[in-house]
């Protein structure tokens, strides 16, 4: 990774053991932190894990999970494209990734994908381009929203249930080792109050943050998983996934 000396912590911060949303409204805003920390939570886990090896961040923008996995592989190589709306200091190579990537074959033993499948034209392609990048028994991390308000606009394309996330990795070739909801009705509930609230002229910021402190609290009691998993197959948040090429 080019830079690293000087990475720092962006979207996600490590706090009391744990990776968790930053604070800072320019790195994540007031009404995004409830699903910023639900998918850090499980980054944290994955990553501990499953990283290793060589691992390639695709579509790393500003790098946020370098923190949680750079103890736990050997080498990190930063792809992104060209039009990233987000500061790209440590890339080591731009890529259009809607074409294929001038990187080896099997060259990766581990692959981060974070918040990009959606921004992807032909989403089937990359997952492909995947396989053919990662080395027999290599794994692919990722993460993509599903009831989740427009944004990095024109970039945003589609939104995928479980079964196109399924289809995706089967076509291509890969198998599945974890695929799970984040979140359910209620962390839908609690992000759309709060991105709406947080527009109001007057108070909407420290309305929404009040929301989320609120929606983070509640979604961590036993009534809030209870509620999470039995809505969660119908309204998720997002989907977590991580899937392997087979040897």
């Amino acid at each position: 990774m080019r830079d690293a000396e000087n990475w720092k912590e962006t979207k996600y911060v490590l706090r009391g053991g744990q990776l968790l949303s930053s604070e800072n409204p320019a790195e994540v805003s007031v009404g995004s932190r409830l699903i910023a920390n639900l998918v850090a939570t499980r980054y944290f886990d994955a990553l501990g894990l499953h990283a290793s090896g060589r691992l390639l961040d695709l579509g790393c923008g500003k790098v946020p999970l370098y923190g949680t996995y750079r103890s736990r592989v050997n080498e990190v190589t930063c792809v992104d494209w060209g039009n990233s709306l987000h500061d790209t200091p440590h890339l080591d190579k731009e890529a259009d990734l809607t074409k294929p990537i001038d990187l080896p074959d099997q060259s990766f033993d581990t692959i981060v994908l974070s918040d990009v499948l959606e921004h992807i034209p032909a989403p089937l392609n990359l997952c492909r381009e995947i396989f053919r990048l990662l080395a027999p028994n290599g794994k692919l991390i990722m993460n993509v929203p599903f009831y989740y308000p427009l944004h990095e606009i024109p970039h945003d394309f589609y939104r995928y249930t479980e079964f196109a996330l399924r289809h995706f990795m089967a076509d291509s070739g890969m198998q599945i080792l974890c695929l799970e909801p984040i979140g359910g009705a209620v962390e839908i509930l609690f992000d759309i109050t709060s991105k709406n609230i947080m527009r109001l002229p007057l108070g909407g910021i420290p309305a929404a943050r009040s929301v989320q402190a609120v929606a983070w609290w509640f979604t961590r009691t036993r009534l809030g998983e209870k509620l999470a998993k039995k809505t969660s197959s119908q309204f998720p948040l997002g989907y977590f996934m991580v899937a392997q090429r087979p040897s």
